[in-house]
């Protein structure tokens, strides 16, 4: 795909006798303050060249990824090389960017380090940017791409509050970047580039590659990826890096239709396997070897509730497949130009206790009874970052009720039914410091007074007392109208895919409600969850997809 070359720089490039070179270097501000933060960009530039960078690269010094950008002259050619990580250097080259650029002259000047500066201005994405030139040197270059062709830019202002402007101008008789532009480079085109360059500045933890997710007696495992329930659930062992507290997690899934035309229930999960018995044990064994939780309704739900000795899956991200993206889009409608693949993105950030430094199974699973049934390709990206949202040093699981071995004889979360629901019992070695209930909940079944179409109360008991209570509901699915191209038409005008739904839409993730539970003693404590599940009405019959993580600062 790449052409490697070997990049080498000829010493008449660095020692230029014939032409001088200036060092110029530039603070950058923002509404007055100058970013001491910020390693100050300088550039080294002459009639023939123009290399831009700053003093952390000068020093070799800088963490990777980080540019360098050349311009050559006369043509104003931008060369670009980005410093992937040690060892790795990409390059691409653009010959038209600069000559496009236009800026409205004026007359105003004024000096800086005592040379006279004209002003031009132009605009990029609704920015306005003045940028103050000088002819005065009789070379042209400056901090960035910009202005490249009106002659030495020593000032641009961005939007009358963004300031980058230079502070000392020297002449140098040669410099150093042959010691950092060197070695072996790869050379790509523009958009290539720009594609690695983003990918270098995170991790990927590249989970599952365009895996069929289906229901068949032919779904078998392999020495990488595991299926189960009939190939409803697909697993792989993950070996995660150790995450530091500055940085993001992502959880990213793609999806297709390969058969089934439905919206469909699905999650994606981790096993823990801290305890002597986990979900894992479940899926080889029979979901009947699962520790059981009975609410009095008569019913049996395995695996689905925290115990001392087990622990649920805990559930990353909850999405619903839309009705038939890709495989039915041969469905035409007038005006309706189909999406082709249903992209479910959602922060995990909190549940990175669980996760830094950890071996897990990670899962996906989607409810169908389809022979060809889905295709899906998940990864999981780790993101450096400043922020401290998430300062939670815990991710208990508490439980989940997702029958995600529904195709292996798991029942569905009827347990609402009773008044007692669903309760929990869990025990603090050590206190927890602002506690908070990371809760997903979707209701599902019957058509009309189903609980899927009819807003029901959702409350939460801490200790026997409510500590918080609401309304899962979502009235935008219209919105998703394009992703469901196998969606049914009403005689009203109206789409299924349309219809407000308790917490979830085909074809979107239903996000994590955060519920504040105060700081926690030590010792024994129980949540309870409490639904008014709608009757049984013939064959159709209600249930609740719940799933509660404890997060908080031991």
């Amino acid at each position: 795909m790449y052409k490697r070359i070997l990049f080498g720089f000829f010493s008449f490039l660095f020692c230029i006798t014939y032409a001088q070179t200036y060092e110029i270097q530039y603070t950058s501000s923002y509404n007055g303050k100058i970013q001491t933060e910020q390693s100050p960009t300088f550039i080294w530039v002459n009639e023939k060249e123009n290399f831009i960078l700053n003093n952390s690269i000068r020093e070799q010094k800088s963490n990777f990824p980080f540019e360098i950008t050349q311009v050559e002259k006369p043509s104003n050619t931008v060369v670009s090389y980005a410093f992937l990580n040690p060892g790795e250097t990409i390059s691409t080259s653009d010959k038209e960017s600069v000559s496009k650029q236009t800026f409205e002259l004026t007359n105003e000047t004024k000096k800086i380090l005592g040379y006279t500066c004209k002003k031009a201005i132009t605009k990029i994405n609704s920015n306005t940017i003045e940028v103050w030139y000088t002819n005065d040197l009789k070379i042209s270059g400056g901090p960035s791409t910009l202005g490249q062709n009106l002659g030495l830019v020593l000032e641009t202002e961005r939007n009358k509050n963004s300031l980058i402007t230079a502070t000392s101008i020297k002449k140098v008789k040669k410099t150093n970047i042959e010691n950092i532009i060197k070695g072996a480079i790869q050379d790509t085109d523009i958009l290539g580039y720009k594609d690695l360059l983003w990918k270098s500045r995170f991790t990927t933890l590249k989970i599952f590659e365009n895996e069929t997710i289906n229901f068949s007696d032919e779904s078998k495992s392999d020495e990488k990826i595991r299926r189960f329930a009939n190939g409803t659930i697909i697993l792989k062992k993950v070996k995660f890096p150790k995450i530091s507290d500055g940085e993001n997690i992502f959880v990213e899934l793609k999806q297709q239709s390969n058969g089934d035309a439905y919206d469909r229930t699905g999650t994606v999960f981790f096993i823990p396997q801290d305890k002597s018995q986990s979900f894992f044990d479940g899926l080889e064994k029979g979901a009947k070897t699962l520790p059981v939780y009975e609410n009095g309704n008569g019913k049996q739900y395995y695996g689905i509730t925290s115990t001392e000795n087990y622990d649920p899956s805990i559930e990353m991200m909850r999405f619903f497949t839309a009705f038939g993206i890709q495989k039915f889009n041969h469905i035409q409608l007038k005006g309706k130009d189909w999406q082709t693949i249903s992209p479910f993105r959602q922060d995990i950030t909190d549940l990175k206790p669980s996760l830094s430094e950890k071996e897990l199974w990670i899962g996906t699973f989607i409810g169908n009874y389809d022979k060809g049934g889905h295709k899906v390709s998940l990864e999981i990206t780790l993101h450096k970052s400043d922020q401290t949202i998430n300062k939670n040093n815990i991710a208990l699981p508490l439980f989940n009720s997702v029958n995600i071995m529904e195709m292996a004889g798991q029942d569905y979360s009827t347990m609402f039914d009773k008044d007692k629901g669903l309760l929990v019992e869990f025990t603090l070695k050590k206190e927890v410091k602002n506690a908070q209930l990371r809760y997903i909940t979707t209701g599902h079944g019957g058509w009309e007074n189903g609980d899927e179409f009819v807003p029901k109360l959702n409350s939460i008991f801490l200790d026997g007392k409510m500590t918080f209570s609401f309304i899962p509901w979502r009235t935008d699915c219209g919105s998703y109208r394009l992703y469901n191209p196998a969606s049914g038409n009403f005689p009203d005008g109206l789409s299924s895919s349309d219809l407000s739904r308790s917490n979830w839409c085909p074809g979107t993730v239903t996000n994590p409600e955060f519920i504040p539970l105060g700081d926690l003693k030590a010792g024994k404590h129980t949540i309870q969850i409490k639904i008014p599940q709608g009757p049984t009405e013939g064959t159709s019959f209600s249930s609740w997809n719940v799933s509660g993580v404890l997060l908080g600062i031991q």
